[in-house]
C-alpha cells in the first residue's frame, strides 16, 4: 500500500510547514489501512520528487495547452500509488474535477481521479476517524474554501441549511479546548480565485476583508482552513492592517494539538 504524497506548489514555495504537518499526520495515521496482504507489509508513504504544479493556474488562465503537459507528467508522477493526498482543497479538485482534456490516457486519469483526496476527507473517509484527540486552546474561525464545500463536498453530512463543512469539523470538534466561533455568512468565499486577485484586486480584496471582519465579530483568535490559498489571501489582509488574529492551516492545528513537531 503506497501514499503518495502531494505538496502543491505554492505550500513548497511558501509554506513548507504545512506539508511537513501533512506527512507527520499520514505518518500518525497510516497504520488504519490494511497491510498489504502478501508481505504484510505497512502502509508506505512515499513522496514522488517528479512531482511539480497541478496545472491549476495555467487553466484556469485560459493557457490550456501548457497546463496539458504539466497534468502528464502529475499523472505519471502518482501512478504507482494506491491513494494520492494532498493539503489542498483547490488543487485536488483540479486533479479531481478538470484534468478531463488534458490526460490523454482516460484509463490513466480515472485511476488518478478516484484515489486522489485531500487531507481532511482522506483521514475521515478512507482511515475512518472520528476525532483528534489532543489540546489546542483557543477560539478557532473555519474559513471553508469555494473548491472545498462545492467541489469535493467537504459539507456533506451537515444538518445545517447552510454547508459548515462537516468532515473538517469533525476533526477539530474533538479538540480539548478548541472552541469552534461561528460566521454571519458561512458561504462566503475568501475572495481569492488565484487570478481573480490580480485582475479584480479592488474587489478581491473587498471580499477578504468582509471574510476577515466576519470572523472577527464572533471572536476568532486563529482563522483555519483546508486551504492554504485562502489563507494566503486572509493572511496578507491580516498582516498589512495588523490584527491580532493568526491563520493556520488545520493540519498544523492537528499537529499542535497532537504535539507532532512540525520545525522545517
Amino acid at each position: 500500500m503506497r501514499i503518495g504524497l502531494f505538496i502543491p506548489c505554492y505550500i513548497d514555495q511558501f509554506y513548507p510547514r504545512v506539508g511537513v504537518a501533512t506527512l507527520r499526520l499520514l505518518e500518525r495515521f497510516a497504520d488504519r489501512l490494511p497491510r498489504d496482504a502478501g508481505n504484510g507489509a505497512a502502509p508506505q508513504i512515499v513522496f514522488p520528487r517528479q512531482q511539480t504544479c497541478c496545472g491549476q493556474p495555467m487553466a484556469n488562465a485560459g493557457c490550456v495547452a501548457d497546463a496539458a503537459p504539466v497534468a502528464e507528467l502529475f499523472t505519471a508522477a502518482f501512478a504507482d500509488c494506491d491513494y494520492v493526498v494532498g493539503p489542498s482543497g483547490s488543487c485536488v479538485a483540479m486533479i479531481r474535477k478538470h484534468y478531463h482534456g488534458l490526460v490523454r490516457d482516460e484509463a490513466a486519469l480515472a485511476a488518478l481521479q478516484n484515489k486522489t483526496y485531500e487531507l481532511c476527507e482522506f483521514l475521515v473517509d478512507v482511515l475512518g476517524i472520528e476525532s483528534i484527540d489532543g489540546k489546542f486552546p483557543g477560539r478557532v474561525g473555519l474559513h471553508q474554501s469555494c473548491h472545498g464545500v462545492r467541489e469535493l463536498g467537504l459539507a456533506q453530512g451537515s444538518e445545517r441549511v447552510l454547508p459548515d463543512f462537516s468532515k473538517v469539523r469533525t476533526l477539530l470538534q474533538g479538540i480539548e479546548g478548541l472552541e469552534l466561533t461561528g460566521l454571519d455568512r458561512p458561504d462566503e468565499c475568501c475572495g481569492f480565485g488565484g487570478t481573480f486577485a490580480v485582475f479584480e484586486e479592488a474587489v478581491s480584496c473587498m471580499m477578504g476583508r468582509d471574510r476577515v471582519a466576519d470572523h472577527e465579530r464572533h471572536g476568532a483568535e486563529v482563522l483555519a482552513s483546508a486551504d492554504m490559498s485562502c489563507l494566503m489571501h486572509l493572511g496578507g489582509l491580516i498582516r498589512r492592517e495588523e490584527k491580532p488574529i493568526r491563520t493556520m492551516h488545520v493540519a498544523e492545528i492537528m499537529c499542535e494539538a497532537l504535539r507532532i513537531p512540525i520545525d522545517v
